[in-house]
């Protein structure tokens, strides 16, 4: 009898592109074992597969290598940060501050 399986996606943005592909993998497959599978190493080879952080639906997955995946996940692959989220707006309200304090006679 056939094995039992399931269609999930898998999809990254980079920075000028994007890329989703729709697989159909074993039930009880990971989260890591399909990011591998899907070819997606293919289409962006700077992406480290192995290593790098997921999530289904936009919830990070802490240990994609024994999550298992269910019918219709959506597993996306995050870019590392640029900068961080929390410094550039304290940054952005220190300037606006310092620019209120100034227009102030």
């Amino acid at each position: 009898m056939a094995e039992p399986v399931i269609d999930v996606e898998v999809v990254y943005a980079a920075v000028d592109r994007q890329c989703l592909l729709s697989m159909t993998v074993a039930q009880g497959t990971t989260v890591r074992a399909a990011v591998v599978a899907s070819g997606m190493g293919r289409e962006f080879p700077e992406v480290d597969l192995a290593d790098c952080p997921v999530g289904i639906f936009g919830k990070q997955v802490p240990d994609p290598d024994s999550r298992v995946l269910q019918a219709g996940d959506r597993i996306e692959l995050y870019r590392p940060l640029l900068a961080d989220p929390k410094e550039i707006r304290r940054q952005r309200a220190a300037k606006a501050a310092e620019a209120k304090r100034l227009s102030q006679p």
